[in-house]
């Protein structure tokens, strides 16, 4: 009988050691996953009635707000906005969790950081409101800008200070109403998401960093970062001779610039028009595999960039192009010989002309343009400016913090002109702005073999003559079967332009009363008309 009891004991005892375990393995390890998970409403119920800080611009629009109801759950979360900051903000629903910002900041908001937790240790017998509130380095002036000229167009428009990393506007169309997920009434919540989701166009998706596409020509800067990094190339070789079609080795299909345009010469001037011929050349034979992975791997592909946001997505690279076959005037292969061949050289043609598999979020081209800018610096970029307390005194204002060093600050001055060329006398003439210092590259991305509808990209940056450039920016406008082939110098250059140049100028303090700009494309009175007239027409893009 002892025997037997001693064993129960021990059979006892290691079931609860394994829940024990199993048990702090839960509370320990995955709790941060657990409360991540945007299906756990728990820490949602919890704080859904309680005080919860506001969501502002820089300038002062209110992006999101708890208001109170008579009805058991006291408050309810509104979104003044609407769909104008939805993909940054993001939703907080008593059903579905939360998103955007309201997901990252969740602690903030509700005052459950050890700031706020210790700045109401003094006051533990007052009831008061302990909330943090958000303030976005976002400017409501631009955003509404990007929002307007972009159009119903589907696309994204991404601004951001390349000295700070902050970002001044980030939309993409279509869009979603926050409010309408976020009510407390289940069947109004489970149907607006549901016909959001059943959306073939997916208005819930964040384009500008949470989606991928062909960058087209606009990754010619990368290409030619990689080439002066790398030694290969210089501003003034090698030149590369004008042809109106150059055909890799290992294929038959030659590369073609657009329009049947013959271009070739310096990095300069293949930039200026856009050359494909030239560019694919340089990535195929003078830079090679390796050379070019690097460089894009510089400016943050193949990685997630660290920006405040939920599951920003990765721009990709190829890397992998085969085995090196033939180097020239050498008996055997020599992977780090300009004009070594590799097994597939084509698809290498294709990649240095932003094709083939090569993929990149609208942010992540912001961020290559930024990159130029700043001196070869990317700064994280972020959408926080910083937190405030329910009285509206300053928690924590978020330090700039640089993430990559992509090029030498002698090579980016350098490129930096070029791309300022291709503004003043290139593809990308229609970004110009009277007055300030403009650089841009425009792109115009092929989505699939045997289709005709393009996407339309730029990237650019502007500022005061002679200084760092203030905004950088990337905008896409995405393939349309009803609109064919588009231009990024004829379709993106006006909606960069009309954006940075409200980036440009200072902003204006948001009263809590002021209605909606009504300006139907948000642009200054003063903006100019249209580009100068005596532009090229017709450079390739």
């Amino acid at each position: 009988m002892n025997r037997q009891i001693r064993r129960l004991t021990i059979a006892i005892m290691l079931c609860y050691l394994a829940l024990f375990a199993q048990l702090n393995r839960v509370q320990i390890f995955d709790a941060q996953a657990l409360r991540d998970n945007p299906d756990n409403t728990r820490d949602v119920l919890a704080n859904y009635s309680r005080p919860r800080g506001t969501v502002s611009t820089i300038d002062g629009a209110v992006v999101a707000r708890s208001v109170e109801v008579d009805t058991p759950l006291q408050r309810q979360r509104e979104y003044p906005e609407a769909d104008l900051f939805a993909q940054v903000s993001g939703f907080f629903s008593l059903h579905y969790g939360s998103t955007g910002v309201e997901q990252v900041y969740d602690e903030e908001l509700a005052g459950q950081t050890p700031e706020l937790e210790l700045e109401s240790l003094s006051d533990l017998f007052v009831d008061r409101d302990r909330s943090g509130s958000v303030v976005l380095s976002l400017r409501s002036d631009v955003q509404r800008v990007a929002r307007d000229a972009l159009g119903e167009r589907e696309g994204s428009v991404v601004a951001l200070d390349p000295r700070s990393g902050e970002i001044l506007a980030l939309w993409s169309w279509p869009s979603y109403d926050p409010n309408l997920i976020s009510a407390p009434d289940i069947e109004r919540a489970s149907e607006a998401r549901s016909l959001y989701l059943l959306d073939p166009a997916d208005p819930m998706l964040g384009r500008a960093y949470q989606e991928r596409y062909f960058p087209g020509s606009s990754f010619k800067v990368v290409v030619s970062a990689a080439g002066l990094e790398s030694g290969r190339v210089t501003m003034d070789e090698p030149s590369y001779e004008p042809v109106s079609s150059w055909t890799p080795p290992l294929t038959t299909r030659p590369i073609t610039n657009a329009g049947g345009a013959v271009c070739g010469g310096t990095l300069a001037e293949i930039l200026r028009v856009s050359c494909n011929t030239a560019f694919a050349e340089m990535g195929a034979l003078t830079l090679g595999p390796e050379v070019l992975a690097e460089g894009a791997e510089g400016f943050g592909f193949n990685g997630r960039p660290p920006i405040d946001l939920p599951a920003p997505a990765r721009s990709v690279f190829p890397t992998d192009y085969g085995e090196p076959l033939s180097t020239p005037d050498l008996d055997d292969p020599d992977p780090d010989v300009a004009g070594t061949v590799y097994e597939n050289t084509p698809a290498l043609a294709q990649a240095a002309i932003g094709q083939h598999d090569v993929a990149a979020t609208p942010l992540q081209m912001a961020l290559v343009a930024a990159g130029v800018a700043n001196g070869g610096v990317i700064m994280e970029p972020r959408v926080v400016h910083e937190i405030r307390n329910a009285d509206g005194d300053l928690v924590e204002r978020l330090q700039p913090s640089a993430w990559r060093q992509a090029m030498s600050p002698s090579n980016a001055a350098a490129l930096r002109q070029a791309m300022i060329g291709v503004v003043t006398g290139g593809t990308a003439w229609r970004m110009a702005i009277p007055g300030y210092e403009v650089g841009g590259k425009t792109g115009t991305a092929r989505v699939a073999e045997d289709v005709t509808s393009t996407h339309a990209w730029i990237v650019g940056f502007a500022g005061p003559q002679g200084e760092t450039p203030h905004v950088a920016v990337a905008v896409v406008v995405l393939a349309d079967e009803d609109v064919g082939e588009q231009a990024g110098g004829r379709v993106a250059a006006p909606v960069a332009r009309a954006v940075l140049e409200r980036a440009l100028s200072p902003a204006s303090p948001v009263r809590v009363d002021d209605p909606p700009d009504p300006s139907p494309d948000g642009a200054p009175d003063d903006a100019p008309d249209d580009a100068p007239d005596d532009a090229p027409d017709d450079a390739p893009e």
